[in-house]
């Protein structure tokens, strides 16, 4: 069996970049032929908050990557689709998060034509942006009328598309666990890594900092574990993609500068899994929420986490068994950490951890893909 995916690949980075190269080898592993299209041109430089678009990790292990698509040149998008038609696949998934792609996406797939020869799967990250805009929905509805049927990440996102496509089949299949980023490392090569100091417990932030993941909350939540016992520190590890001086502010204003380890940087590949070994507890205070790439790199590494109860987070985090589940405000979250280090199981939470992250395996997500790909033959 054979297969493409659409969307972006390394060595363009990203969380998106990142399912596209595990979900490749898990085709690779099942004995599927697969590769992966992807932007010879993503995001204009003026709409990229970060750096560098650029994954500066080292080589992830080879799947096909073909860069074609161009985000602003409709005319790299009819051979996008050619070269697509050329490989005569038995079916595609084309990767969906935001609607800024969705004209080059949907440009593409409409130029397979109305009577291509395989059905397309949209793997649908999320359909309501974070953070929208006036013309998202209408972008994201044109490029889902092109799709036969839908893989969604979360109940949520499969509720809100059988209500835009009822017609069109849409089947939840858990994120799963991130296994790319190499095994787990003890605590105490984590903490000699980063250079920390072994006497304080260590809380993760980690990833793009941007206003609805709510880093905001959680600093006004440690502003309230001051005198919390055992000490605490948070690691912050990831690029801003807001305003930096807004979070320094806050910093200064609760004189939290001696409680942060600041990272202020995207963090290559080969460097996660000291960030995830060094932490306690990995803290998520999301305002919003489809799923999260986040939680599923905490399953693989064992760590505990505290999330909000917004979007599919709550399908993801066991209340009290692998984590806590808790409001969106500071009190809130500071109280699940609280609840953590208070009802502290370290080995039975890391066997809920091991069991629970076997319902979220590439295997059923590739199984579930080529079950809707027989469904819409």
């Amino acid at each position: 069996m054979k297969n493409l995916i659409i969307g972006p690949a390394y060595p363009l980075r990203g969380g998106i970049a990142n399912f596209s190269h595990a979900l490749g080898l898990a085709f690779k592993k099942q004995g599927m032929e697969t590769g992966v299209v992807s932007f010879s041109y993503q995001y204009p430089s003026f709409l990229f908050p970060g750096k560098t678009q650029k994954d500066i990790s080292s080589p992830p292990p080879p799947i096909p990557v073909y860069p074609l698509i161009s985000s602003v040149n409709p005319f790299t998008w009819k051979p996008s689709a050619k070269f697509i038609l050329e490989k005569s696949p038995d079916f595609i998934v084309v990767q969906y998060w935001t609607p800024y792609l969705a004209p080059a996406l949907r440009g593409v797939v409409k130029r397979l034509g109305s009577k291509k020869p395989f059905p397309v799967i949209g793997l649908t990250h999320n359909i309501t942006p974070h953070e929208g805009g006036l013309m998202d929905r209408y972008l994201t509805r044109r490029f889902l009328s092109q799709c036969d049927g839908f893989i969604t990440l979360s109940a949520t996102v499969r509720n809100e598309l059988e209500k835009l496509y009822p017609g069109k089949p849409a089947h939840f299949i858990p994120h799963p666990v991130y296994d790319i980023f190499g095994d787990p490392v003890s605590q105490s090569e984590g903490i000699r890594y980063l250079d920390l100091n072994p006497a304080y417990r260590y809380l993760l932030f980690f990833g793009i900092i941007r206003p609805y993941k709510g880093l905001d909350i959680l600093l006004e939540a440690l502003s309230l574990l001051r005198d919390h016992d055992p000490p605490l520190r948070l690691i912050i590890a990831g690029e801003f993609y807001d305003k930096k001086e807004k979070y320094m502010k806050m910093i200064r204003k609760h004189h939290l500068s001696e409680m942060i380890i600041m990272h202020d940087r995207f963090i290559p590949g080969e460097e996660v899994k000291y960030f995830f070994a060094a932490s306690d507890l990995v803290v998520q205070p999301y305002r919003t929420a489809s799923q999260s790439g986040i939680t599923q790199m905490a399953y693989h590494f064992g760590k505990p986490m505290v999330v909000t109860r917004v979007g599919g987070l709550p399908e993801l985090v066991a209340d009290g068994r692998t984590g806590w589940v808790c409001d969106t405000s500071p009190e809130a979250v500071a109280d699940g950490i609280r609840n953590y280090f208070k009802i502290s199981r370290p080995g039975e939470i890391r066997n809920n951890i091991q069991m629970e992250k076997k319902r979220f395996s590439w295997e059923s997500m590739v199984n579930g893909m080529v079950e809707m790909a027989a469904e819409l033959q």
